[in-house]
């Protein structure tokens, strides 16, 4: 009888802390996910920093650290060549490093399918030749032509993108819209489609744009999350890049639009589950509020209520 391999729990290999980030804080070592947001939040810049960051071994967003840089390889199918160059000669001027030191490859061909068996062989082949350490696909939608709300048509390409990173041991980041007009929703809940692309990320970015403020939210499976942070375009001559403009909690003028956002901010930061009084605290709502936005959460599970407070599913 031909069993499956199986190992006592102590003797599971251990991985060292340096070996946890691709970017610390943002994108965990060797994890797909996704960078969501809504049109013109910048997906894609930030991609595009990601990117450079991991290969040039500057910090990314001019804060958070790379341990091992590496090559990255990078499809930008909405963007014409010259456009993503001179992108990225202007994140790469803002960090203080040369494109031409740096070493991201560019998929050149107009069309990249995960539904096609040959675009598939092609990138697997690309991959194993390059052996990058980031794979940024940008975006989603231009990688299929299948419908993103069934299960079971979008289930197979993001396997088969876990399946590339098992291989080559490679992280993998797509960038994928929000439905319009869901600011009002949590963000993993707000990516468009369905909730596949949630459940499949190792790492998660958002981007959330409210008026004039546009800030980032990191979710990890394996890690307290991040955010949120604000972020503005910065502009230094002809260079465009993002940068953090503060780290510090929100005022009340700046915080996420809606309660439910605010309180899965503050549990995705918490290294434990936080009480009703120190939620309300940190939250600044009613109490009347609080409790109806805690109900509904809980009874969606995307909160849970232990005996030492209130989590995320995944702390």
């Amino acid at each position: 009888m031909n069993l499956l391999p199986v190992a006592p729990a102590h003797q599971l290999a251990v991985q060292p802390d340096e070996h946890r980030w691709l970017i610390e804080g943002l994108w965990g070592e060797q994890s797909v996910g996704l960078i969501g947001g809504e049109p013109k939040s910048f997906k894609s810049f930030l991609a595009l920093d990601i990117a450079v960051a991991v290969a040039s071994g500057k910090p990314c967003l001019r804060r958070f650290a790379v341990p091992r840089p590496g090559r990255v390889l990078l499809f930008a199918a909405e963007d014409a060549p010259h456009v993503v160059r001179r992108r990225l000669e202007g994140i790469t001027h803002v960090s203080g490093v040369a494109l031409a030191q740096t070493d991201i490859q560019v998929i050149t061909a107009p069309y990249l399918w995960l539904d096609d068996g040959d675009h598939v062989a092609r990138l697997y082949r690309t991959v194993e030749n390059l052996r990058p350490r980031l794979l940024v696909l940008d975006p989603f939608v231009r990688l299929h032509n299948r419908d993103e709300n069934a299960s079971s048509a979008i289930a197979p390409l993001l396997a088969l993108l876990r399946e590339l990173q098992r291989d080559y041991h490679v992280s993998v980041i797509v960038v994928h819209h929000a439905k319009k007009a869901s600011a009002r929703l949590r963000a993993g809940q707000a990516l468009r489609g369905t909730s596949e692309f949630h459940a499949w990320g190792d790492s998660m970015l958002y981007l959330r744009r409210h008026a004039d403020t546009l800030t980032i939210f990191a979710e990890h499976r394996a890690a307290v999350g991040i955010g949120p942070l604000h972020l503005r375009l910065r502009t230094d001559g002809d260079a465009l890049a993002l940068e953090i403009i503060d780290s510090q909690p929100m005022t009340a003028s700046q915080e996420p639009a809606s309660p439910s956002d605010r309180l899965h901010a503050i549990l995705a930061a918490a290294a434990a589950p936080l009480g009703f009084s120190e939620l309300q605290k940190q939250c600044r709502l009613r109490k009347a509020t609080l409790c109806q936005t805690l109900a509904e959460l809980t009874r969606l599970g995307q909160v849970i209520k232990t005996p030492q407070g209130y989590a995320l599913p995944n702390m």
